[in-house]
């Protein structure tokens, strides 16, 4: 799969589309597409990594929930959360270690994340879902 992600047009928002194979992927790829949202990280040494454990009700709740943890993670820790190891991932349970990097570039501020238009749908090639970030 070439394309993890892509911004699309929202009225008030901030809203991406994002795939993936199967369930690890669509989150990971869901993170980098947060990640860039906020910016660019810097190249110096790693300034932050954590170990992530959440479970839901259901895989847009878990969806929700990981994307608003690595969002409070940045803010705290002042850093991009550039990259991730999906180390489990099901509908409602994920365990995953995400590190990063000081802040190069500052993109957008997000305050929030919705779940407004969220569906993780299953297509011919894995799954497939819309994320708006509150801005």
């Amino acid at each position: 799969m070439e394309k993890r992600f892509e911004e699309i047009e929202h009225t008030a928002d901030v809203a991406i589309r994002v795939w993936g194979r199967d369930l690890a992927e669509l989150f990971a790829n869901a993170a980098h597409g947060l990640a860039c949202q906020l910016g660019v990280p810097g190249e110096a040494g790693l300034e932050a990594e954590h170990s992530i454990e959440l479970e839901a009700y259901d895989a847009e709740t878990l969806l929700v929930a990981w994307l608003g943890e690595l969002l409070y993670l940045s803010e705290r820790d002042d850093c991009i959360l550039a990259e991730c190891d999906m180390l489990e991932v099901a509908p409602t349970r994920l365990r995953a270690t995400v590190r990063g990097w000081p802040v190069r570039e500052r993109g957008r501020h997000i305050k929030a994340v919705t779940f407004s238009e969220l569906e993780i749908a299953r297509t011919d090639v894995g799954y497939e879902t819309t994320i708006v970030f509150d801005v």
